[in-house]
């Protein structure tokens, strides 16, 4: 799925607040799940990784449905006066 359009750019420097915020929700909650359950091995991340990602998908849809307002869309965001980063 390529909603930003970008080709060889850091998908980070064009998400939105709000993108990189769920982004970093996932991360927090697959992280948080994996240490409680003492995870090892890819079968086992894999299946705290999944509950991390619906955690804030689940978050997400309800927000969206409360404003009435996708939060992930295709508009790029970069600060300005930066430049995008190019991948090599």
């Amino acid at each position: 799925m390529k909603i930003k359009g970008l080709k060889s750019q850091n998908l980070r420097d064009h998400m939105s607040e709000s993108e990189l915020i769920f982004i970093d929700l996932a991360g927090l909650s697959t992280q948080q799940i994996a240490e409680t359950d003492e995870a090892t091995g890819l079968q086992e991340n894999t299946k705290a990784c999944k509950k991390g990602g619906k955690i804030a998908k689940d978050v997400r849809l309800q927000l969206e449905k409360q404003n009435e307002k996708n939060l992930v869309t295709g508009e790029n965001f970069l600060a300005p006066g930066k430049e995008p980063k190019k991948l090599s």
